[in-house]
């Protein structure tokens, strides 16, 4: 009988050890009694390569139940909404007449329509200023900006003779502070 050769303990060692294809050993150069590695050039055209993750492959579908991707290739069951190109409109209802088309609609918004903060003449009795300015209309908290035009309504009385300054004002505000002595500055905007 023959004798098989027993291996080293370094041998088992190599053996065990994973072996990574991208990893590059360097040629060890042998000099007497000691051993030096040649340094080898990291940059070069041949070492570049793909990072990991950075490309992700094409889907394959309609390839059977065992591609990975089911029967129905991940688009559900059969009918509309699995076939190529399917569009719907928001609101669509699989056909029958949809919600918007069956309420009836009256009237309109125009986009042309100036949208007033309204201020009343029983508002600016509180007031004692003489001269009352957009800004203390909204210092006072009668109006909420001052990027928005004022207008000045009649309802109720003004007492004291004011000068007020104001985007629109009607014709009944503008009566009742002409009478009480006051003054009327219109800001155009």
């Amino acid at each position: 009988m023959e004798k098989k050769p027993q291996k080293t303990k370094a041998a088992i060692a190599k053996a065990k050890a994973p072996t990574n294809k991208r990893s590059i050993k360097a040629p060890v150069v042998k000099t007497g009694k000691t051993k030096l590695a040649q340094t080898e050039s990291i940059l070069g055209l041949h070492k570049l390569s793909v990072p990991r993750g950075a490309h992700q492959f094409k889907r394959l579908l309609g390839r059977g139940s065992s591609s990975g991707h089911g029967k129905t290739s991940t688009r559900g069951s059969k009918g509309q909404t699995s076939r190529a190109g399917r569009h719907f409109y928001s609101g669509f209802e699989g056909g029958q007449t949809p919600l918007i088309r069956r309420v009836p609609k009256r009237g309109f918004t125009s986009k042309f329509r100036k949208i007033y903060q309204i201020v009343n003449l029983k508002q600016l009795n509180r007031i004692k200023e003489a001269a009352i300015t957009i800004e203390l209309l909204k210092e006072r908290g009668l109006i909420k900006t001052t990027e928005l035009p004022v207008k000045i309504l009649g309802d109720g009385e003004i007492k004291n003779a004011i000068t007020i300054q104001a985007h629109a004002v009607s014709k009944q505000a503008a009566d009742k502070i002409s009478k009480a002595g006051g003054k009327i500055e219109l800001i155009h905007a």
